[in-house]
């Protein structure tokens, strides 16, 4: 009994966006700068991954920090209704 032979799959890369802060070169991520986090907050209030914000793990890593921070001094809310 002969098997179909499969096709090859091809991989899709997609070029990763340059990270905002970086080009920025931005040095300190500020939980006062609420304009600039809420790009990275969805319309949920949560934390947008790498993969989708394009940030390098260093400043995400930031990132997440500054956000959890505003949201306890309720410069950012931790839910949208």
């Amino acid at each position: 009994m002969a098997t179909k032979p499969k096709r090859a799959v091809k991989e899709r890369r997609t070029k990763r966006k340059p990270c905002s802060f970086c080009v920025d070169k931005a040095i300190d991520i500020n939980y006062k700068d609420v304009g600039r986090l809420k790009k990275y907050v969805s319309e949920r209030g949560k934390i947008l991954p790498r993969r989708i914000s394009g940030n390098c793990a260093k400043h995400q890593r930031m990132l997440t920090v500054a956000v959890k921070r505003a949201r306890i001094i309720a410069f950012l809310p931790f839910v949208n209704e």
